[in-house]
């Protein structure tokens, strides 16, 4: 059983502007297969922002950032959860769906800025700083969420610190996210100097190269960039609050200072825009494929556990933040 050739076709019309022609004939029996498993499975697909668009447009169910995703992942009516993104997005899917599987198609699709920090860094940080609240960015592991008091996203992060109430709070892993948000509060912010190996190559001379290259464009940047880049973008926030930016302001020219396939799937929702395009590459994120996501749904691979005993803090931590 296959997808008919009216929905190949109407699926190429969706990315035909980012995929060229000659490319697609590669992705259509991958495509094929996952739409039939998912079928068969009761499997649903989640996908970051920053998947590319053979999977954000073709394949997956649920698009997002990692809030939305988050969210989401709470109501999925569905037996197999495949989480197209990184390990900890599929660790965070797990545990607000214990009951179910979930299945990550490649265990290398981790993260610099999870790989920057361990639960016993948080253990100490806690002993440096007794009584501080700890907030962890949800790019992290299970291990170092069940040791925070909360989580947060780049698109909540000012609101769930500023929820606690506290005059400091520890802001973890990474360091510029948690020096942006400290610009927009008068919370005093303890952070940590984990990095986002895509975010922090951009500086503020890529900004001033683009202006001149492209007169007139709008630059955003998201609050993983060092501040110096915010401070020169035009608009600073979440995957999903850059795309709602396009969608309602309509710049005749833009750039995402971010991982570049945001950009060719926002570009499919706006085909009157033109979309500036400063390729970093998350390798991470790349790991994950079509061929990857059909092997995941066909060999039942790789199933996410967590340990009984970090998913209880860690959810806990989740759904706090997703309660505010």
């Amino acid at each position: 059983m296959s997808v008919s050739l009216s929905t190949a076709a109407s699926l190429y019309d969706r990315v035909r502007r980012v995929i060229p022609p000659i490319e697609w004939p590669a992705f259509t029996d991958d495509i094929d297969a996952i739409l039939v498993l998912k079928r068969e499975r009761n499997a649903v697909i989640l996908a970051h922002n920053y998947q590319t668009p053979e999977i954000f447009h073709c394949v997956a169910d649920i698009v997002g950032d990692s809030l939305a995703l988050a969210r989401r992942a709470m109501t999925v009516d569905a037996d197999v959860i495949v989480l197209a993104g990184v390990h900890f997005m599929a660790e965070t899917a797990k545990l607000l769906n214990p009951g179910k599987t979930v299945l990550i198609p490649d265990l290398g699709a981790g993260c610099s800025l999870a790989d920057s920090i361990t639960a016993s860094d948080v253990r100490l940080m806690r002993q440096r700083y007794p009584g501080v609240p700890v907030v962890t960015y949800v790019n992290t592991s299970a291990a170092v969420t069940a040791e925070s008091d909360i989580c947060c996203t780049s698109g909540n992060a000012l609101a769930i610190v500023e929820s606690l109430g506290a005059p400091q709070v520890i802001m973890l892993p990474d360091e510029y996210l948690a020096r942006n948000i400290a610009a927009q509060t008068k919370v005093e912010i303890i952070a940590w100097k984990g990095h986002c190996e895509v975010h922090e190559r951009f500086s503020p001379a890529d900004i001033r190269e683009l202006r001149e290259s492209h007169p007139g464009v709008t630059v955003l940047a998201h609050p993983e960039c060092p501040p110096e880049v915010v401070a020169e973008a035009d608009f600073a926030g979440s995957t999903a609050a850059m795309s709602d930016y396009v969608g309602r302001h309509k710049p005749a020219r833009v750039v995402l200072m971010t991982e570049c396939s945001m950009s060719d799937n926002v570009a499919v929702e706006h085909p009157d825009v033109d979309f500036v395009r400063p390729c970093n590459l998350c390798p991470h994120m790349k790991r994950i494929t079509l061929a990857n996501i059909r092997a995941a749904l066909e060999e039942n691979r790789h199933i996410v556990t967590i340990d009984p005993a970090v998913a209880e803090g860690a959810r806990r931590a989740v759904e706090r933040m997703l309660a505010i």
